[in-house]
């Protein structure tokens, strides 16, 4: 490595604050964004899937900060090759059918006369795709890689990867959970009559994320 970048802790989750509140918001919609199109919105029903998810994310950053600290700079080219896009991939794949099942079974019940509360299934999916998505390579995810990796240490580089993914997911997790989540329950209220078909949009839209990620055809 020609290269060497030195973090303390405070300024890894200054950068990921930074890169949280911008690019990182971006990137997060078209993954996250139509899981609240597709069910019951509304801060009470999207604190628990964007808590999964940031979860997921947190644990990602600190894992690879770890592999960093202990293996160098192979991470960081192994990363920039891949990005381990097939697991963020079939993770979108999964929620983007529990999805589309729970809509059917939902719409099911309706015809029927029966009611049933539909919950969001596989949380393990959220979980997964945060946890994918915290692989993806990025200018900021670099420096940390080399800044870890730096050390030499899998110890400091486990700490260095918890701050920057504290700071990352921070902020997103306010605004999905307060903005998207509001902006798409008042979206549904006033589309009432559309809301399967909004479902089943949702749903579709998350399969092609699934499918354009695995393929490499789409970068978060």
């Amino acid at each position: 490595m020609i290269d060497t970048v030195t973090l303390t802790a405070g300024a890894a989750f200054t950068l990921g604050f930074t890169f949280g509140a911008g690019a990182c918001n971006i990137a997060c919609l078209p993954y996250l964004g139509p899981i609240f199109f597709a069910g019951e919105s509304g801060v009470k029903k999207a604190w628990p899937k964007v808590t999964i998810f940031s979860m997921g994310r947190l644990t990602g950053y600190a894992i690879v900060g770890l592999l960093a600290g202990s293996l160098g700079d192979l991470l960081e080219q192994y990363l920039a090759e891949t990005g381990l896009r097939w697991l963020l991939g079939l993770a979108t794949l999964s929620v983007a059918i529990s999805m589309a099942f729970n809509s059917h079974k939902k719409h099911k019940s309706c015809l029927s006369g029966y009611k049933t509360k539909s919950k969001f299934g596989l949380p393990g999916g959220l979980f997964m795709m945060g946890f994918g998505m915290a692989f993806n390579p990025c200018a900021p995810l670099s420096t940390l890689l080399v800044a870890a990796a730096t050390t030499g240490s899998a110890l400091t580089g486990l700490s260095l990867g918890l701050a920057f993914g504290l700071g990352a997911v921070v902020l997103p997790t306010l605004i999905f959970t307060f903005g998207v989540a509001h902006f798409a329950a008042e979206l549904r209220a006033n589309l009432g009559r559309w809301q399967n078909p909004i479902e089943y949009i949702s749903a579709a839209m998350m399969l092609l994320m699934g499918v354009g990620t695995f393929m490499g055809w789409i970068t978060p």
